[in-house]
């Protein structure tokens, strides 16, 4: 087919498809009269299909339409918005009918077109294809195959709402004879998605047919009634019934309803919701969120609901499972909302906004007995979400006590020397487990609470929220209290529990969360400014340090790994210019006390202590080199600088890097050297990797006191001088031979893309060459001896003077 005849035949086939979508949109059953001669009913069946096909593939698209106009204006762009358009069985049928009814035409009329083409009477291949296409539909041939086309479709259109028809009174009488099943005892419901009022056609109702299915869905009506009306309900497209007048009364209905005792009936609108969640639009779905949120918090509010946290909490049963569902519905909301909330008026996020701090406040009264017991709406929207990740606005006082409550317990447990892991020590087995005991849904609330409040503080709208006053503290809560908290956090608490989310453990014990969180304020100024750079936050981190310096007792879990964690957050803050001037002169440089030393005088003397192993609590550790190392980059972070080097000069923190050098020296030289072609791993053991690594260490921290004049002088009086440049030798000759063997995989991985792309009248050879020749020379200017060996023998042209138009034009 020639390219004008095909661009001809798309444009009518389009003209004609839109046609038969509006047949179809706005069909109303007219009498029906059309000529049958040509039109069997094998042909009916077939287009039948083709056209239930493509209705089926785009139902999804038309459903969340919020009128019939709508749903015909996305059928009619349909070829610009589905990709498999041209692939539907029922645009081929229209192609190639249009083919065999007009193609005549079509051919005459190019030849015409063309002929004046060359006569200069047209001009150009879209006024060519406009020519062809306007004349072809002014054509008696096309008006006869519209005609006839329009007849069919009606043909079809009308025996697909019979059918449609039809299977809906099946399905009448099917749930009929469920009702009696149910009614029987026979019946049971899995609460699949795959309801069959989920999976029908749509269709459109009129304000009067929504109006009364508002008062049979009414909680006073006949369970039977209120069935059928719901089952009709599940028909209608949501955008119809959002949109309609008679929504704000079925809301209300429908929030009742949610707490039917029928859970079949109840379940239905579950699903409903969430039909309507996936299908509609923001401005429309927060009413459905709205009601979904008040029949929640109604429901924690009633006599009905009795559960307590002492008394854990069964998943597995029949109740807590069909609150869980409804609670996980409410929270897949909660996170895809905020992406809409930015296209829709302030006021849509408000409700959303407001109806969900009215649920998450849900409490008792503090004189009621069970106030302290209560499992609230928080408890089940952490088991789903333990992170916080729908979290944007939420009430931080109860979250900031949660905090507070866990902290105070882990306290309490240290002081009295008993066993710390009381919320953790739980019975775990390979058995699947659906139950959670109280202290498991307490730390649970604990983590939501922890990541909640982490991700609230790096925003500066969250933190302008505190101080927070708590009801049963005297003083105000600020982010500088909070952040000593959770920094205590990280020494107080027990390990990690042992529950089901045992496989998590690093993920989600306190200490891994808090420094994940600290990690994060690092990163970022503001929050850095804000939250970690003051005095009280440092002294929450040197805490441990300060007990081990004094000699006091420790009561900290996991020692080592505290001491490590506490490390990396001096060492982010040491790296930036504000917060090493923290560490170095205090929070006010000004008011800054001689009998009260700041960070860099207790972080220098307790690396000193670890470097002499004068730490009785630490000695035998098989970890102690990595506190070691992570202390002396603390250090290394501040005499990199000048003004560190200055403060840190007194007290010989050089020295004692350097002795500790030449002790762990002597121990490398046992180490004997691996064998050539031999497998390094097994021919050196992990102790004396570990000497090697120790000692590479030890000679990097020395190497970077080579980052200021005075530190080259302090560098030189180790006698590592030699040792250190042979070191910063080899470091960089390994990195370099990294990126040689990386760089040349790529180039032999570039072969093959030049031998396809490159044109034949450029031999690939001779692009090989090229690039490997420009590739060695580059590599062998990255060291000295190399530049030397590349230059020494060659006469260096040497001018007095070059002027602008000389460039280089190769090394030398």
């Amino acid at each position: 087919m020639s390219c004008q005849r095909f661009s001809v035949l798309l444009a009518i086939a389009r003209a004609q498809a839109k046609a038969c979508v509006r047949i179809n949109a706005g069909y109303h059953r007219p009498p029906l009269n059309p000529p049958m001669s040509h039109f069997t009913s094998e042909d009916e069946a077939l287009l039948q299909s083709m056209l239930r096909q493509l209705l089926q593939s785009v139902k999804e698209k038309i459903t969340g339409a919020p009128s019939v106009e709508r749903a015909e204006e996305i059928l009619l762009h349909l070829e610009e918005t589905d990709e498999n358009f041209h692939n539907y069985e029922f645009v081929k049928y229209l192609r190639q009918y249009i083919n065999n009814t007009v193609g005549s035409v079509i051919e005459e009329e190019t030849e015409k077109c063309t002929s004046a083409q060359n006569q200069g009477e047209v001009s150009g291949y879209d006024t060519l294809v406009q020519h062809v296409t306007k004349k072809t539909r002014e054509s008696k041939e096309y008006r006869e195959m519209m005609h006839a086309l329009k007849n069919v479709m009606m043909v079809v259109v009308e025996s697909l709402i019979n059918k449609f028809e039809e299977d809906r009174m099946c399905n009448m009488e099917l749930d009929s004879k469920t009702k009696k099943e149910r009614r029987s005892g026979y019946y049971t419901d899995n609460c699949s998605d795959s309801d069959s009022s989920f999976n029908q056609s749509y269709t459109f109702m009129s304000q009067e047919q929504l109006q009364l299915l508002v008062e049979r869905l009414d909680p006073i009506q006949p369970k039977e009634v209120r069935q059928e009306a719901l089952q009709t309900l599940c028909f209608a497209p949501p955008s119809d019934i959002l949109n309609s007048e008679s929504w704000p009364n079925l809301r209300k209905h429908l929030t009742m309803s949610l707490s039917d005792a029928d859970a079949t009936f109840s379940e239905k609108i579950l699903r409903f919701y969430a039909k309507t969640f996936s299908s509609s639009p923001f401005n429309m779905t927060r009413e459905v969120y709205t009601s979904l949120a008040k029949h929640l918090e109604l429901y924690f509010l009633s006599g009905e609901y009795s559960l307590r946290i002492s008394a854990g909490l069964d998943v597995s049963n029949t109740d807590v499972n069909r609150l869980l569902k409804k609670v996980r519905l409410l929270n897949e909301y909660q996170k895809e909302a905020p992406s809409s909330w930015i296209r829709h008026p302030e006021k849509y996020m408000e409700e959303v906004v407001e109806s969900t701090l009215s649920l998450l406040s849900v409490k008792h009264e503090p004189n009621h007995p069970a106030s302290p017991d209560f499992l609230s709406p928080v408890h089940f929207l952490a088991l789903l979400d333990i992170k916080a990740v729908w979290f944007k606005k939420w009430t931080i006082n109860a979250a900031v006590q949660q905090c507070l409550d866990y902290f105070e317990f882990c306290k309490a447990a240290v002081n009295k020397n008993s066993r710390v892991n009381d919320f953790s020590q739980q019975h775990c087995s390979d058995k699947q487990n659906f139950s959670y005991t109280g202290p498991e849904l307490q730390y649970v609330y604990f983590v939501h609470s922890l990541c909640l409040l982490g991700r609230l503080l790096i925003y500066k709208q969250g933190r302008n929220l505190f101080p927070v006053q708590l009801k049963n503290k005297k003083d105000s809560v600020s982010i500088t209290d909070l952040l000593v908290l959770f920094t205590q956090l990280i020494y107080y608490s027990p390990s990690y529990p042992k529950t089901a989310l045992a496989e998590h453990a690093d993920t989600y014990s306190p200490a891994s969360l808090v420094m994940e969180i600290l990690q994060v304020f690092c990163d970022q100024t503001g929050c850095a400014v804000e939250c970690l750079y003051t005095d009280a936050v440092i002294d929450a981190l040197l805490h441990p340090v300060q007990s081990l310096l004094s000699g006091t007792e420790v009561y900290i879990n996991c020692l080592e790994t505290t001491l490590i964690d506490v490390a990396d957050i001096l060492a982010r803050i040491a790296a930036v210019e504000d917060g090493l001037s923290l560490l170095l002169y205090g929070e006010n440089e000004k008011t800054a006390k001689e009998d009260s030393p700041t960070a860099v005088h207790v972080i220098v003397q307790f690396t000193k202590k670890l470097l002499h192993d004068d730490i009785s609590l630490l000695s035998g550790s098989e970890i102690l080199p990595v506190v070691k190392g992570a202390f002396i980059f603390v250090c290394r972070q501040m005499y990199r600088t000048c003004e560190g080097l200055q403060m840190l000069i007194r007290y010989g923190l050089h020295e004692s890097i350097g002795e500790a050098w030449k002790k762990t020296s002597l121990l490398s030289e046992r180490v004997p050297t691996p064998v050539t072609g031999a497998d390094s791993t097994s021919s050196i053991s992990l102790e004396s990797k570990n000497i090697l690594l120790w000692e590479e260490t030890l000679l990097d921290a020395l190497l970077n006191f080579s980052a200021t004049p005075k530190g080259l002088f302090l560098l030189h009086s180790t006698g590592a001088m030699n040792d250190c440049v042979n070191f910063m030798f080899s470091s960089l000759s390994k990195k370099i031979q990294a990126l040689v063997t990386e760089l040349w995989a790529l180039l032999e991985c570039g072969k093959d893309d030049l031998r396809v792309t490159q044109p034949k009248s450029t031999p690939v050879d001779t692009i090989d060459q090229s690039c490997q020749k420009s590739f060695l020379t580059l590599i062998n200017l990255l060291t000295y001896p190399a530049v030397f060996e590349l230059l020494s023998k060659q006469d260096i042209p040497n001018k007095p003077m070059y002027s602008l138009r000389e460039v280089p034009t190769d090394i030398i």
